[in-house]
């Protein structure tokens, strides 16, 4: 599978890691009921079909970004950086972060 890394292109699946579902929201960080925190780490719909998920290239640039993706033929669609990366690409980008320049 080839991803499209919005800041160095497309790349194979192997430069990434899968971060998780990008449709779920985090309980608040001072949330104490145990229920609401079970149900966001364990009770997840298996979709079919269109689905967002949070990758990061982690063997490039180290964006985090939203991406599009058909669970069943792994077809990708739409891409959108988040957090500080979600700035111009290449721009806001913490230094540290950056990939090799081309």
């Amino acid at each position: 599978m080839r991803i499209p890394c919005p800041i160095c292109g497309e790349r194979d699946v192997g430069e990434f890691t899968y971060g998780g579902d990008a449709t779920l929201s985090r309980p608040a960080m001072d949330e104490t009921d145990t229920s609401v925190w079970n149900r966001f780490v364990y009770d997840r719909e298996n979709p079919r079909g269109p689905h967002l998920e949070y990758w990061q290239h982690t063997g490039g640039c180290r964006a985090w970004f939203k991406l599009q993706r058909n669970v069943l033929t792994h077809e990708v669609g739409a891409c959108e950086l988040v957090g500080p990366w979600s700035g111009s690409p290449g721009k806001d980008v913490p230094a540290e972060q950056k990939g090799p320049v081309k």
